[in-house]
């Protein structure tokens, strides 16, 4: 038997036009530096939206293309993100903190026709450009600061077309551009992982894909709507990059909600942020625990007011539930935890506790990684593949599938990632009988000592839970007697001293006997990855090459 019910096409072109034509007075703010703010509405985005299509039309874009970005989060990457896919091209988001190597490799790989990159990162695509072959547009947002730096590229690449992105747009018709159908399982968008093991692999988002997920996210944002007595509207400041897994949906949540957006462009300091807060108010932001903690310590010493903020999400890797209790006891903010990754969309679990959850139990809540969202399922499984019980303690492999999960690679045949329908994610993990997530490591970062699974993420953040502690890495190093024993790596507070034992002392009462420490080294600052995690392969290969100063 069939339905009744019409068919309406999921994607990113029906998300555009009903953000432009519902909300036309929301503001997107791209903050340029101490003061300057350049503010459009979704009304005038949506219009150079239009003629950025018209523009890389003209260029030769056709269906199916790919349109890199790399850029920072700001209004044109925004436009980029709707004309690209509504034209029924893709928009590839290029990492700007991939290594020249890899950058080569993704914008060879995705065989790009056009790249849109912001003035200030043209030195990094002079290493690139001279063999992207298939690069024949280049577009440059903003005045271009290094003369030196574009002749040197227009030698190499004599045949590269070059365009400055707001003459190109100023040289468009008016004229709304003529978007064609397009199937909903089409490809939008395309996101390469960070590449901590070998080359990045790409992930193709489609048009239904990005609609779903949107669509999904769409209760953090949106009071404009949902709140009858109290209309307000939210203010997003969208402080994860656009260049990593869809800066997590937010900015395509955020026009379909007529939520106002802040983008803070390269302005991702504490200083800066507190600023964005005062002038903007904003009520929700996204982004990683290393600037939730930065922001945290820099408020010690200038304070600000965060009362305006309903939640902050946090994803990317472990929040420290320290630092949960800091913002919700300090400053009576919501920090969320969130689960996902690039082959994820990202959101697969939100760390919503459930409704009537007394105030001093939330942070109970809040640090875990959360439930499944609606369209997701998540599941742990053994080393023989088989699903285990949701008893908070079976630890294994999580798996998860639904209709914004990757199904495969671009370009690759990785079937070992994939598991009867279900993506292998490479996280360890438990889920409680109330379907809460909690990671305990990456596959690849468990420590196993005398045959017991040691959590390096749980002992992380309880060291970060004490004051004289900034960051804290854990890593496995081979041992004797153990197979391998945990090593920690401290990053102390400005003027704060600590002793190991009373590291110890402080760990005691908080983890099993056996997972204490027995080795420390205490070092400056921790290597991040490219979105923001411990790098803990530079970590290991430290430690082989005798680079660290190992305490006991």
């Amino acid at each position: 038997m069939n339905s009744t019910m019409q068919h309406g096409t999921l994607g990113v072109r029906q998300m555009f036009e009903y953000g432009a034509t519902e909300f036309p007075d929301a503001h997107v703010h791209t903050y340029l530096g101490p003061g300057w703010v350049a503010s459009f509405t979704f009304g005038e985005v949506a219009a150079r939206t239009h003629r950025l299509a018209h523009a890389l039309a003209g260029l030769g874009v056709g269906v199916g293309d790919r349109v890199a970005t790399f850029s920072f989060n700001h209004h044109p990457h925004l436009e980029a993100y709707f004309a690209v896919p509504s034209m029924g091209a893709v928009v590839h988001t290029l990492n700007l903190r991939l290594f020249p190597d890899q950058l080569r490799f993704v914008v060879a790989d995705a065989e790009d026709l056009v790249i849109i990159a912001d003035n200030l990162v043209l030195g990094m695509l002079q290493a690139v450009l001279p063999e992207a072959t298939s690069v024949r547009h280049l577009v440059i947002v903003g005045p271009v600061l290094d003369p030196g730096v574009l002749e040197a590229i227009k030698r190499a690449r004599p045949d590269l077309a070059v365009h400055d992105y707001e003459a190109l747009l100023e040289a468009q018709p008016p004229d709304p551009y003529p978007w064609p159908e397009l199937d909903e399982t089409a490809a939008a968008m395309m996101c390469y992982t960070s590449g901590t093991t070998g080359n990045p692999k790409g992930v193709v988002y489609s048009h239904r894909s990005i609609y779903l997920h949107a669509e999904m996210s769409r209760p953090l944002y949106g009071r404009r709507a949902m709140d009858l007595l109290h209309p307000a509207a939210d203010t997003a400041i969208i402080i994860v990059p656009m260049f990593h897994a869809a800066a997590w949906g937010a900015p395509y949540t955020c026009w379909v909600s007529g939520a106002d957006m802040v983008m803070p462009t390269r302005f991702l300091q504490p200083a800066p942020l507190v600023e964005m807060i005062e002038r903007f108010r904003p009520t929700m932001a996204s982004g990683v625990p290393t600037i939730w903690n930065e922001l945290l310590r820099y408020l010690e010493d200038h304070p600000a007011d965060l009362s305006s903020f309903r939640s902050i999400t946090s994803g990317g890797s472990a929040t420290p539930r320290a630092l949960i209790e800091a913002y919700l006891e300090r400053y009576g903010v919501a920090l969320i935890s969130g689960w996902g990754m690039t082959e994820t969309s990202p959101i697969c679990t939100l760390a919503l506790p459930p409704a009537g959850t007394p105030r001093d139990r939330l942070a109970d809540y809040f640090a875990t990684a959360g439930k499944p969202v609606p369209g997701v399922e998540l599941r742990v499984v053994g080393e023989d593949g088989t699903a285990l019980p949701r008893d908070g303690v079976a630890l294994g492999e999580i798996e998860v599938r639904g209709p914004w999960i990757t199904a495969g690679y671009y370009h690759l045949d990785d079937a070992e990632r994939f598991h009867d329908g279900w993506l292998r994610t490479g996280d360890m993990g438990t889920i409680d009988p109330e379907g809460y997530l909690r990671i305990s490591d990456r596959t690849k970062d468990v420590i196993k000592s005398g045959g017991e699974w040691i959590s390096s993420i749980e002992l992380e953040n309880q060291l970060m839970a004490h004051p004289a502690v900034a960051e804290a890495a854990v890593i496995g190093i081979p041992d004797e007697k153990w197979v391998e024993r945990p090593l920690a790596l401290v990053v102390l507070r400005e003027g704060a001293t600590v002793t190991t034992d009373e590291l110890r002392a402080f760990l005691a009462s908080r983890v099993a006997k056996w997972w204490l420490p027995e080795r420390f080294a205490f070092v400056d600052e921790i290597p991040k990855t490219s979105v923001g995690k411990f790098d803990k392969k530079v970590l290991r290969q430290r430690f082989t090459e005798g680079q660290l100063i190992v305490v006991t």
